[in-house]
């Protein structure tokens, strides 16, 4: 289990949960918070917005020419904190957050290929970084969270 989370990441955490809780009674503090993790294809970054405030920008890995990332707008439908893809080799995929079918969101351990095209059509993200959406994600709900695709 991955136990070291971020100083900004508690902070935001703990300032929405609390904002909610103030605005709307402690058992709404989930309803006002939202997620919206930006995915540029052309320029390999994911920016991750909490209430429409810019929180993080962060190097990924999408598609290669082989395989490609869908785009769109999508919910995340189910996540595993490991997850073994079926698909290729067993091949772990840490903080997996999937949007569509097989495609997640999830950390990968080709660090040097981050920035650049390199998966299987996933979105990869640096271990630490991974763990930091997982964890937003798991706090302020799938139902709120969503995850755009872009060229």
């Amino acid at each position: 289990m991955h136990t070291t989370i971020s100083a900004k990441l508690i902070n935001i955490t703990f300032a929405a949960l609390v904002g909610s809780a103030l605005l709307f009674g402690a058992n709404a503090a989930h309803a006002a918070n939202s997620i919206v993790a930006r995915v540029s294809l052309s320029q390999q970054v994911m920016e991750v917005s909490v209430d429409g405030r810019p929180t993080f920008a962060w190097k990924v890995s999408t598609g290669d020419r082989a395989h490609v990332t869908p785009t769109g707008s999508f919910k995340p439908t189910r996540m595993h904190e490991m997850w073994y893809s079926k698909k290729y080799d067993n091949a772990p995929m840490p903080h997996s957050v999937f949007f569509s079918g097989g495609y997640a969101v999830h950390a990968t351990y080709a660090i040097k290929r981050l920035g650049q095209p390199a998966s299987h059509g996933c979105v990869r993200l640096h271990p630490d970084n991974a763990a930091d959406f997982y964890q937003l994600v798991e706090t302020f709900g799938p139902a709120n969270t969503s995850i755009v695709i872009a060229k």
